[in-house]
């Protein structure tokens, strides 16, 4: 388990017949470990410069060879695999990260205590470099190149021991995970990324060679930075577009109204009965058919807000289709995701058409007040007052419509829907449009440093809205004969919650 200690290994010692059998037999697998053994320290190096420390380093590496082809690349059934914990706060100041388990055995993954006097070599950068031959991270550099601890025990065992793979004309891709399935081509793949018996070289790097190193990291990080902070502008700015073009009403037409500050006549305002029936007969006279309008109040109202629900479930059929990825997706799974976001896409957008006195309705050409609404009789007075609330809470956060094109994006685009297929796909999708959106936020509203994480509580609370919403409409369903569901509503209410 992941969460256990891990548990010290304990080599099985080899008898000379256990060594003589592996050596009978130098095409069977042989499964390495990365090397438990620490570098030597200053001293221990000094006396090694002796007649007498060519020989004990064969003697050392007689041994070791022994030890490591017991267990060596253990992690190729069971590795721990690097975890990460993203904190909340700006650059993730309260990030956790545990890397992956590496062997103390060069001085790139341990520190050995300095000698007096020595000058500590400033490391402001870290090297994060990986093993030429799998891909695994490299420990230092070994015969020549750089490379993890169980490829360098593999070279150095196979050149040592003279052993003879057998043939293997497939071309093997070595990788951490697969490196000890075809030892004859990692080994080819060794000898073709330069590693050599004469340039051994263990662990330490040249000073020349690591700065080269530095400034290619460098280099490479200020590169690829550029180009994913260029393609995450590049998708933002079409979600955006994609917004403002589908959607007839969004969150900047709709402040101006409020404010007053249109250049067309006021909005009409809708604050009782008698209101009503002049906005019936001028404002959404196409939404009151001949079938409703001799119908009480209550229920008019109610076919108006089915039909504007429909129209803005079209606008968010279309932009979905500029998500990248959705219209590529299997139709049943673009029909799913559609199904279970749109009402929470729309009570978010609806958000900006609200204030706390009422909402604009007819296109921003007339406004329902809050109080008139409430004043319906039940169960129709709890349809939007729970909007009202949301759309207040919301509303604080200042959110622009550049904001909110990538939150309903993210909305559409959620891979826990009941009945997806390609859930892996779906999670890939949004996980990029939120990252996408956290970077937008902190760019457009730095001082908020928490508006991200507020922004990902407003997702739960959509659903809570949702869900309560569409148990209200089933309500009104049952008790309400006069009260008919549009068909396309009816189709996404349907086994919903």
């Amino acid at each position: 388990m992941l969460g256990a200690p891990a548990r010290p290994l304990s080599p099985r010692l080899l008898s000379p017949g256990d060594r003589g059998a592996r050596d009978q037999h130098p095409g069977s697998t042989m499964v390495d470990t990365e090397s438990p053994v620490c570098p030597l320290s200053p001293l221990e190096a000094d006396g090694l410069e002796s007649p007498l420390s060519e020989e004990f380093l064969q003697e050392m590496g007689a041994i070791q060879e022994i030890s490591q082809s017991i267990g060596e690349d253990s992690s190729g059934s069971f590795s721990f695999t690097e975890y990460q914990y993203l904190g909340s706060g700006p650059g993730s100041h309260g990030s956790v990260v545990t890397d992956t388990l590496s062997p103390a055995s060069s001085p790139s993954s341990v520190t050995c205590p300095v000698a007096p006097g020595a000058a500590e070599e400033p490391s402001s950068i870290t090297l994060n470099i990986e093993c030429r031959i799998c891909g695994d991270k490299a420990s230092g550099y070994h015969y020549g190149v750089h490379a993890c601890e169980g490829c360098k025990g593999f070279f150095r065992r196979t050149i040592r021991l003279k052993l003879v793979y057998d043939r293997c004309d497939r071309s093997c891709k070595i990788q951490k995970r697969n490196r000890n399935k075809c030892q004859y081509c990692r080994f080819h793949k060794c000898l073709s990324v330069g590693m050599s018996h004469n340039a051994i070289r263990f662990g330490r790097m040249p000073r020349s060679e690591k700065a080269r190193l530095k400034a290619e990291t460098l280099t490479c990080e200020h590169d690829v930075g550029d180009a994913e902070t260029a393609d995450l502008k590049s998708l933002a700015k079409r979600l955006y577009e994609a917004y403002l073009k589908n959607f007839s009403m969004n969150k900047v037409k709709a402040r101006v109204i409020l404010a007053g500050k249109a250049s067309h006549n006021p909005p009409f305002v809708i604050h009782d009965m008698e209101t009503l029936c002049m906005a019936e007969r001028t404002l959404v006279a196409e939404l009151v058919a001949d079938g409703v309008q001799h119908k009480e109040a209550e229920v008019r109202i109610f076919h108006c807000c089915q039909c504007m629900s429909v129209e803005t479930v079209t606008e968010l059929t279309e932009f979905a289709k500029s998500i990248p990825g959705f219209a590529g997706l299997d139709l049943n799974d673009q029909v799913t995701l559609l199904k279970y976001g749109v009402y929470e896409a729309i009570f978010a957008m609806l958000s900006s058409v609200m204030n706390k006195d009422g909402m604009l309705v007819a296109y921003g050409s007339g406004f329902i007040t809050r109080e008139f609404l409430k004043s319906l009789r039940k169960p129709f007075c709890d349809i939007m007052e729970p909007k009202f609330d949301f759309a207040m809470k919301f509303n604080a956060l200042e959110l622009d419509d550049s904001d909110i094109s990538l939150f309903v994006a993210a909305i559409i685009c959620c891979g826990d829907r009941p009945g997806l297929l390609n859930v892996g796909h779906i999670e890939k999708m949004q996980e990029a449009i939120v990252h996408v959106l956290q970077l937008h936020l902190q760019s457009h509203h730095p001082d908020d440093t928490f508006l991200f994480p507020k922004l990902l509580q407003k997702m739960a609370d959509l659903r809570q809205l949702v869900t309560e919403h569409a148990q209200l409409v089933q309500v009104i369903k049952k008790t309400e004969s006069d009260a008919a569901l549009h068909p396309l509503l009816q189709e996404i209410y349907r086994d919903m919650y």
